[in-house]
């Protein structure tokens, strides 16, 4: 520990404090950035202003170093670690993608087996890719009226744990990009029953850990490690995320892996919107974070008002495939209007000025956060009422199904890296795909590597390309060509 008077005051921000005391003393800087606090680079300072470029600054002595952090980014994380009921927190600057793949690489070396459900954020996968594990996917159970994958059924969990005995962690989504739970705190118990490590990618759900009215988090739930996208919901800069770990992980191991691929020149713009932003939550996150719930309520009931919408809540709780639900998540299920929610997200910024987080072929996402307000929400639910008057038609012939059971017949690593050939799209039927293929957001794979390619994914991705979502990973940047194993 550092300074002992950063002990747990939550009121403290080691590394912002740190920075203005830096601004202060105004040293000649002989050290990169080469911009030198912006005097080299007169557009970038006169964009970003002279209060950011500034603090746009290398490790040194009086700011520690992310990479084996011993004073104010270590007094940062123990904050961090507190505030959010966890052992150990790590700042990170790769995004919530590299805390993702920290946690799968700290649990699993290759030939490794890792449960998890297909429905995972393709930072799952890459990390697969990396490492060589064997994923032992738990294919999730499908709300097939609005067409979205589900959670974790605590039987299908107990099934695969009991079939793959070596298998050496069990990944859960908390939520999903829906808002849709598994049930955390049993699942967490059968793993570690067996021996294995939980670990929770929490990248929607950062606001778990901040009020009574939400699901549980994972570290709450007694999980190993969990990956938590603080510029999601929790205010910092794009970018910027935690990777939290429980009392029976080494630290200091999951420290070499992050330093494995994270970048030894930090960001401290990231590193101080994570240390303010942390602070702003841990005193008055229990209070923003029910704003967001009742306006969230709200837009709700105003939208289901409208007729043909279905703005899905709590109504989808089961106790097990849909354990609990995200009651921040604004999903609006838009099928039964004639349009899908691709086009729903097109018109609504196109016409309206509205940017939504996301459309696929059945629903759009409207992200609900600290920063919203009633009367967006109100233009909002004004311009889903007008899209349906103007835009409405029949939506019989309609592609209802979001998520597709793949057969995974090679890991992702080694059909990654094997020879490949490129062929147009309708000719790679039966094949075995080599590279990934997925709509972004929300970035889940509709096709990964080692899986087989069937006439109904193709269509899948025909359809999805016609009515405009943005498809990405293929090195084909059209996705009219796709690689597949020789």
């Amino acid at each position: 520990m550092g300074n002992s008077t950063y002990a747990l005051d939550q009121n403290r921000a080691p590394i912002h404090e740190a920075l203005e005391q830096f601004r202060r003393i105004r040293v000649v800087p002989f050290d990169v950035p080469g911009h030198k606090r912006g005097r080299g680079n007169p557009e970038l300072t006169a964009f970003l202003g002279h209060q950011c470029v500034g603090v746009d600054v290398n490790s040194m002595k009086p700011l520690d170093n992310l990479c084996h952090p011993v004073s104010v980014i270590r007094e940062a994380e123990q904050l961090a670690a507190d505030a959010f009921g966890a052992a150990q927190a790590f700042l990170m600057v790769g995004g919530t993608t590299s805390a993702v793949q920290s946690m799968v690489l700290t649990a699993c070396k290759r030939g490794d087996e890792i449960i998890l459900p297909r429905n995972v954020h393709r930072s799952v996968i890459n990390a697969l890719v990396l490492c060589g594990a064997v994923p032992v996917y738990i294919n999730p159970e499908v709300d097939t009226r609005l067409g979205i994958s589900l959670g974790m059924k605590r039987e299908q969990v107990a099934k695969a744990i009991a079939e793959h005995p070596r298998a050496v962690a069990v990944l859960v989504n908390n939520p999903t990009y829906y808002g849709i739970c598994s049930d955390l705190r049993e699942i967490v118990r059968m793993v570690h029953a067996a021996g294995m490590l939980c670990l929770v990618d929490e990248a929607h759900g950062t606001h778990f850990y901040f009020g009574e009215n939400f699901p549980v988090s994972a570290m709450a739930a007694g999980a190993d490690m969990a990956a938590v996208s603080m510029h999601k919901s929790g205010g910092s800069l794009t970018q910027s995320s935690f990777l939290l770990t429980g009392p029976n992980v080494h630290a200091g191991y999951v420290r070499q892996i992050i330093n494995l691929a994270q970048t030894t020149s930090g960001s401290y713009l990231l590193m101080s919107s994570l240390d303010i932003s942390r602070r702003n939550l841990a005193l008055r996150g229990r209070k923003v974070f029910e704003q967001v719930r009742l306006l969230a309520e709200y837009a709700r009931s105003e939208i289901n008002l409208i007729g043909g919408y279905d703005a899905f809540g709590q109504e989808l709780v089961d106790g097990d495939a849909i354990y609990a639900f995200d009651p921040t998540k604004l999903s609006i299920h838009t099928r039964d209007i004639g349009l899908a929610g691709i086009e729903v997200y097109d018109i609504l910024r196109d016409d309206y000025d509205i940017q939504i987080e996301f459309g696929d072929i059945g629903n759009i996402l409207a992200y609900l956060s600290i920063g919203d307000r009633v009367q967006e929400v109100e233009r909002l639910v004004s311009a889903l009422a007008e899209i349906r008057r103007r835009f409405q038609r029949d939506p019989s012939g309609m592609l209802s199904q979001e998520y597709i059971d793949p057969e995974v017949v090679a890991t992702p690593q080694e059909a990654f890296y094997a020879e490949k050939v490129s062929l147009p799209l309708r000719e790679t039927e039966g094949r075995i795909c080599s590279e990934f293929v997925m709509c972004y957001p929300p970035g889940i794979p509709i096709l990964a590597p080692g899986e087989k390619i069937t006439r109904e994914i193709l269509n899948y991705i025909e359809y999805a390309k016609a009515k405009g979502c943005s498809m990405t990973g293929p090195e084909d940047p059209n996705i009219e060509q796709l690689n597949v194993l020789q």
